[in-house]
């Protein structure tokens, strides 16, 4: 299996959960597929932190294309807000 596999499965089996689960633990799935989210997309801010103080250009652009992808599918899904940056 591709990490993406592994990735798209993991988020299917918590919708799944989600969905299944009743009102107030359907809601902390939903929280934690968010917190997901948002933490993967900080953890790809701080690479591309750290890559540009390395001043490894080539570590910088693929970590930012795989940023801006992460945010855009976390955008799409609903779990990250339109206007999100990491902190």
């Amino acid at each position: 299996m591709t990490q993406q596999h592994l990735i798209g499965e993991l988020s299917v089996y918590l919708e799944q959960l989600q969905a299944a689960a009743e009102h107030g633990a359907a809601q902390d799935v939903a929280r934690l597929r968010q917190l997901v989210a948002a933490r993967a997309l900080a953890l790809a801010d701080r690479l591309c932190w750290q890559s540009l103080s390395r001043g490894d250009v080539a570590a910088f652009t693929r970590q930012a294309k795989a940023s801006a992808d992460l945010r855009q599918f976390g955008v799409c899904a609903g779990l990250l807000p339109d206007g999100s940056y990491p902190r």
